[in-house]
């Protein structure tokens, strides 16, 4: 108990950083405990009155729109399987409607016996496109060319002279870091890229094939597919519906998580608890 009130006091630093939005959620998707540039972001800290105690409780369904909530709950579903995700970078929309491109984090927690509760992550945004992705890492002007040329053709032999690196050394090192191969980070990065063009813009398939560095639809249609269960037109039209992944069955649903659907979460408050609670991390 003493450990995990020493961590929220701990996460209170998280708040004297003005850049870098910071969650901590239960296996159930629920945030746990947030910091103040996670308020700002969600347009949340408007009055005086409003603290984190305004999400405790919440999930991504209730702040965010239905395309982006399932994509977060897919990335949720995989760090409850005990992956990271290391150094992603994505565009995040701000509450404007501006997508800003930011470096995120995630990782599962776990309780003393090693069982996973629940999930943590961290947002950075890249306030300039010339701003250090990895500040100290080789991976820095690998990730910033990523970001400024996804929608061309890359290689990884680019990508390792970038590095100053063979190209073995450089997958290696990069698969160890990020857990991903290079190819496989930048199809993810254009998969991301390409669902949110289908979702707000009214694009067609090939020019948002084209825009996000595939080399016709066709190829575009069969990693779409492959990425995320349907293929464009149909992504696009599930999310003009207002559908969501769960209704589609996009999240995998077994029977370990029905189950453990009907316990309480480790990371759950009791009723009337605040985030002054305690988290077992």
């Amino acid at each position: 108990m003493r450990r995990h009130q020493q961590f929220l006091q701990l996460a209170e630093l998280f708040d004297c950083v003005e850049d870098v939005v910071v969650w901590v959620k239960d296996r159930d998707g629920r945030y746990c405990w947030v910091n103040r540039a996670f308020l700002i972001n969600y347009s949340l800290d408007e009055h005086d009155d409003r603290t984190s105690d305004d999400v405790i409780g919440k999930t991504d369904y209730d702040l965010s729109p239905d395309f982006l909530a399932d994509q977060f709950r897919l990335d949720d579903e995989s760090v409850l399987g005990g992956k990271r995700i290391v150094d992603r970078i994505e565009q995040v929309v701000q509450p404007d409607g501006q997508a800003v491109w930011s470096v995120t984090n995630k990782i599962p927690l776990v309780d003393d016996q090693g069982d996973v509760v629940g999930t943590a992550g961290i947002t950075r945004k890249l306030v300039s496109p010339d701003q250090a992705i990895a500040p100290g890492s080789e991976f820095g002007p690998v990730l910033a060319h990523l970001r400024d040329h996804y929608h061309t053709t890359i290689t990884n032999g680019r990508l390792a002279r970038l590095a100053h690196m063979s190209v073995r050394a450089f997958e290696r090192k990069f698969q160890a870091v990020f857990h991903l191969t290079p190819q496989k980070y930048l199809r993810k990065l254009r998969m991301r890229m390409a669902s949110r063009a289908l979702v707000s813009t009214g694009q067609t398939l090939a020019e948002v094939a084209a825009g996000c560095g595939f080399s016709d639809q066709s190829h575009f249609t069969r990693e779409f597919r492959r990425h995320f269960g349907r293929t464009p037109r149909a992504y696009r039209e599930h999310y003009a519906r207002g559908d969501r992944a769960d209704d589609a069955g996009l999240v995998p649903k077994t029977a370990a998580d029905a189950q453990e659907a009907t316990r309480p979460s480790p990371l759950s408050f009791s009723p009337g608890e605040t985030s002054d609670g305690i988290v077992p991390l």
